[in-house]
């Protein structure tokens, strides 16, 4: 450990400090905020057995010696000489909460996204592990050395006396019963009431013999016990048999198992080859009992996996077909209670869990023996965190699996453009299944063009089509999706009279009518207003609500099919805890004839009763100012097509667009995933955007506008300066350009090599100070461009 003097000699006294004239026992922290950077602390001689890499710990900070929680990184010796160094206060966790894989992990986070290392450890540990959520403190009884005694000598036994006692006692045969069955309990002790239960006595005598010393009394930390419904599983399931297909895939897949290498911490653009699979399978084609069967040779060779699904919609479906095979599934996504992640993340910890299933931070799930991780729709967006720290759980997963020589399969029916290009230039192994199970066809798309509809169906969001579609789908007594990727009821409030629109007060963009509570809603700042009835302008009473929503798409279907039963998932429905499962369980059982709604209900899902798909609107992203948005648009009508033909019934899918001669909808409508990227790719390879390049946006934000746009200014100066021959755009006013009271601007840099720009926007970051009220942020590889 190299020395590291944390503040200089101060004139007054210190108590914190410890003078040393030779090496000392230190342990270097890093804090989730606040300071940044490492430091160094005196382990005084009481913790020095308790303090390891990755446990908590309370530390003294700054000039008040302000006591603070910081993690430990690192154990080693500090050389004191004539300084004098602060020393650790106390110990949080009485065991280390992070493997020394982890930590490396999270070190290799911190540096490729640019962040404080303590905040990537706060990320990674939940706030319930963190707060020990779930648990109580517990009572313990265990036999004293009088009790001991006691039991040995029998009914008649007497109590120890020192000479200053009082006379000796002696037992009753209740109270000697106690004793014994306080004997045979486990060395560790029962509580109170479980030994009043066992020896079928009340606690009078229990509290006696605790009181006279033949009982001895421990607290302890212990987890409460869990709903039983919070993780149930389906009933046991034998494994499918493969198509021709399948097997394939698998004997492709499984000799990754058998990769074995010395543990790496590589940078990503260095790792591939042997530790990455890309399973590209249509819709349909089975890539899930692929996974189950790669797993269950994992598990076989005493090891454990992670599978990864982007919406939290998926999880308890994931969870539900993994549990019907596997004995023992953990679970991890935002919607538990911190009480349920830190009793999953114990159970994790203690190897308990052979599958662990979540969203995006499923990523660090604590597993001691990982053998695979399997990334299920490894293109959607959701994996990239869009907050400090900003990883892509696909890189993170590609990362650990080098670390601990776990192989990682990324599965797609629409692969992002990145790993594709990856696994044409052969970093990645390329596994495909470009068939259905049971060689079922896809399903056929037919676009409608809405500009030449009927103008007496212009105010409608069903299209005459659409309309005839659904009644032959309910007619036959089978179920629909319609998806719409706008929520709230009308998206677009203006007055016809002066034209003004009903904006957000604190960003630049148009507030959404939510009819259910009569408000108009910023979907980007939650603010929230009365719907108005009027012109708050010029007071015209012809205020005009445009645009359609989920909500007002469940209207309409409800007025058109009044018989039907209709549920509508997106984000404002699906509030509360278990409404994802509760949802889905109701349409996979037949209660539901129609379900609408966002991108939650786009992927992964498998209804074989589903015969009809109907996308509203296949425009509302092809145009976004985002070189992505080809790509999301592809993979959305793609995704959603593939939930109908999934039974013996056969499906079709109907896609609404103003252009359907646009390539992107014309290829997604014949699955042909090949013209796309025949496409795509060389417009990116001209543009030099991702796959040919390594990104980095930096966003930077404040009250003035033209203070923002200065700074911004200075920072893009100073990274030309560290990238004099690097391709960069702005600073520009971004696609938003004010947000939550903020002006924002963009600072766009191209590069050929992840290290150079990672560096140089480090050396950046370490030189540039802005004014107080003025934010900066760096995103690397980003996602989202608006």
């Amino acid at each position: 450990m190299s020395q590291q003097f944390l503040f200089p000699d101060e004139k007054k006294p210190d108590p914190w400090r410890i003078d040393a004239a030779e090496s000392l026992p230190a342990a270097r922290v890093v804090f989730a905020e606040g300071a940044t950077g490492e430091f160094d602390y005196v382990i005084p001689p009481m913790f020095r057995e308790k303090i390891v890499p990755g446990c908590r710990l309370e530390v003294p900070l700054g000039a008040g010696n302000k006591a603070r929680t910081a993690y430990c990184v690192e154990v080693g010796q500090v050389t004191a000489g004539e300084r004098k160094w602060k020393s650790v206060l106390r110990v949080l966790d009485e065991r280390t909460l992070l493997s020394p894989t982890m930590l490396r992990l999270t070190r290799w986070i911190a540096k490729n996204y640019l962040c404080p290392w303590g905040q990537v450890l706060e990320t990674v540990l939940p706030a319930g592990v963190r707060t020990l959520a779930g648990t109580r403190i517990g009572t313990f009884l265990t036999l004293a050395a009088a009790g001991a005694e006691a039991v040995r000598l029998g009914t008649q036994a007497s109590r120890l006396q020192a000479p200053d006692e009082k006379p000796q006692l002696k037992l009753t045969d209740v109270q000697l019963r106690i004793l014994k069955t306080l004997r045979d309990a486990p060395s560790g002790g029962i509580s109170p009431e479980e030994l009043a239960r066992r020896a079928k006595v009340s606690q009078g005598p229990i509290k006696l013999l605790r009181d006279r010393g033949f009982i001895t009394t421990k607290k302890e930390r212990v987890e409460r016990p869990m709903e039983d419904d919070v993780f149930s599983r389906a009933a046991p399931e034998e494994d499918l048999t493969l198509n021709t297909y399948q097997k394939h895939a698998l004997d492709e897949l499984l000799p990754l198992l058998d990769t074995r290498r010395a543990p790496c911490t590589l940078t990503l653009p260095e790792i591939g080859g042997t530790n990455v699979a890309l399973l590209h399978g249509v819709t349909g084609s089975g890539k899930t009992e692929v996974y189950i069967q790669i797993i269950r040779e994992v598990l076989r060779r005493g090891r454990q996996a992670i599978v990864l699904v982007p919406e939290i919609s998926l999880t308890p479906q994931t969870v539900r077909r993994f549990g019907s095979r596997f004995s023992s599934i953990g679970v991890l996504h935002s919607h538990l209670t911190d009480a349920q992640r830190h009793h999953e993340w114990q159970r994790m910890m203690r190897g308990d869990v052979e599958v662990v299933v979540g969203a995006r931070s499923a990523v660090f799930a604590p597993l001691p023996r990982l053998g695979v991780i399997i990334i299920d729709e490894e293109h959607e967006t959701s994996f990239k965190q869009e907050t400090s720290p900003r990883y892509h759980a696909r890189d993170v997963a590609i990362c650990r699996g080098a670390m601990e020589n776990a192989p990682v399969i990324l599965g797609s029916a629409t692969p992002s453009l990145e790993s594709w290009q990856h696994a044409v230039d052969g970093k990645y192994r390329l596994v495909s299944m470009p068939r259905r199970v049971m060689n079922r066809p896809l399903p056929e798309v037919r676009t409608v063009d809405l500009c030449v509809r009927d103008p007496k169906e212009t105010l409608h969001s069903l299209g005459r089509k659409m309309h005839i579609a659904l009644a032959e789908c309910l007619k036959n007594g089978h179920q629909a999706i319609l998806f719409l990727n706008r929520r709230g009821y009308s998206t677009h409030i203006q007055c016809p009279a002066c034209g003004a629109v009903i904006s957000c007060p604190h960003c630049d963009i148009s507030l959404t009518h939510h009819r259910t509570q009569n408000l108009a809603v910023c979907h980007y700042c939650d603010h929230q207003q009365p719907a108005p009835m009027t012109c708050p302008d010029c007071k015209s009473p012809r205020i005009r609500y445009s645009g359609v929503g989920t909500q007002k798409l469940e209207q309409e279907v409800e007025a058109r099919f009044p018989k039907a039963k209709i549920l509508r998932m997106d984000t404002d429905s699906m509030q509360q805890r278990g409404a994802h499962e509760q949802a889905l369980a109701r349409f996979r059982s037949g209660e539901i004839d129609i379900l609408l709604g966002t991108q939650m209900i786009a992927k992964g899902l498998d209804f074989p009763n589903v015969t009809l798909v109907g996308v509203i609107n296949a425009d509302t992203a092809i145009h976004l100012p985002d070189f992505r948005a080809a790509e999301r648009t592809f993979h959305l009508i793609t995704q959603v097509a593939g939930r109908t033909g999934r039974g013996e019934n056969g499906g079709e899918v109907l896609v609404q667009t103003f252009q359907p001669e646009n390539p992107v909808i014309e290829c997604a409508c014949h699955h042909d995933y090949a013209a796309f990227t025949a496409r795509e790719l060389p417009l990116r390879k001209a543009l030099n955007y991702p796959p040919f390049c390594f990104l980095a946006r930096i966003v930077v934000r404040g009250p003035s506008e033209e203070l923002t746009e200065h700074v911004a200014e200075d920072i893009a100066n100073s990274v030309e300066k560290h990238l004099p021959q690097t391709k960069i755009l702005g600073p520009a006013p971004c696609p938003v350009p004010k947000l939550r009271d903020l002006y924002r601007f963009q600072i766009q840099i191209h590069a050929a090599s992840r290290e150079m720009l990672r560096d140089a926007l480090a050396a950046v970051m370490d030189e540039t100070k802005t004014p107080e009220l003025v934010q900066w942020m760096v995103d690397m590889d980003p996602i989202s461009m608006l």
